[in-house]
């Protein structure tokens, strides 16, 4: 299986780093995997609608360039599907089951996902209805498809 995960704005933290070089690490005996950060764009608190629209469109383009032909696309959207560990475990369990060896998750900057990428979307989910830093985001992904790998080949690690 092969996983991507396409993700707005460059990463700075070191302490987010870290955990994401160490899951990386972790997913690498369970499947191929890819992070790919597209630049965002400048969005200052006092934008209008239609300037957010503008930014979100703009990352969405940045966003499909990197979606292949053919792939499974997981978006993280606030209106997408709650799962628990065993539920995603079962997700990504399933789409292996059915040929659905490139899968895609994307994580939107700080105004979303624009309507394309939400629209190319085979499925979309929701992890919380809080609200998480994307960069935060894309850490507790990583453990959560690590989980779902672990519970998967029913190894130690989920309780």
């Amino acid at each position: 299986m092969n996983i991507t995960i396409i993700s707005v704005g460059k990463l700075k933290e070191k302490y987010l780093k870290l955990g994401i070089d160490e899951y990386s690490k972790r997913l690498s005996r369970y499947t191929k995997l890819n992070l790919v950060e597209v630049p965002d764009e400048k969005a200052p608190e006092n934008l209008s609608k239609a300037e957010e629209q503008i930014v979100k469109n703009k990352e969405g383009e940045g966003i499909l360039k990197h979606v292949k032909e053919g792939t499974y696309v997981i978006a993280l959207d606030l209106k997408g599907k709650m799962l628990s560990s065993e539920e995603l475990a079962d997700k990504l369990q399933s789409l292996g089951i059915t040929g659905n060896s490139n899968i895609a998750f994307i994580i939107g900057g700080s105004l979303g996902l624009s309507e394309e990428v939400l629209k190319r979307a085979d499925y979309k989910l929701c992890f919380s209805p809080m609200t998480f830093p994307h960069q935060l985001m894309k850490l507790i992904l990583l453990e959560q498809i690590y989980r779902g790998f672990r519970i998967i080949k029913g190894e130690p690690y989920h309780k």
